[in-house]
């Protein structure tokens, strides 16, 4: 299936997704600075610079987009219509990567939590379970 958009608007597009900074991040750091923790953003001494960081107390909170790490829910059922082989294994590469990087938090003595896009809808629940990874 040929794209339906022109490549600039696809540009601008795939320009717009952001990285770091998300509504779902901004959500989970809003909670955990309630919950009274304080943490640093972004670390980059750490593989894959994950998204918080709470160094006191040796833990990794990791905000996942649904579609882009392949959670097992509607948002990351969903399968791309155009070019299809090339997001298909993009995702996958994300899949891996994540696991690696976890492998290495693991080994080097960190615990980490996977927060993903989905479970920042109910925010009560969300922040159960961040009390719980926290405490």
């Amino acid at each position: 299936m040929a794209d339906n958009l022109t490549e600039a608007q696809r540009k601008r597009n795939m320009s717009n997704i952001r990285s770091s900074n998300t509504k779902p991040e901004l959500v989970v750091r809003s909670i955990i600075h309630k919950l009274g923790f304080r943490f640093r953003l972004h670390a980059r001494h750490l593989p894959g610079k994950p998204d918080i960081v709470l160094p006191r107390h040796k833990k990794i909170v990791l905000v996942h987009g649904c579609f882009w790490h392949m959670h097992n829910c509607k948002r990351g059922n969903v399968f791309p219509k155009s070019n299809e082989p090339y997001w298909t294994a993009k995702r996958h590469r994300n899949v891996e990567r994540d696991r690696l990087n976890k492998s290495v938090y693991k080994a080097a003595g960190w615990q980490t939590l996977i927060v993903w896009e989905c479970e920042t809808k109910d925010i009560a629940k969300l922040s159960n379970k961040l009390k719980r990874f926290l405490n």
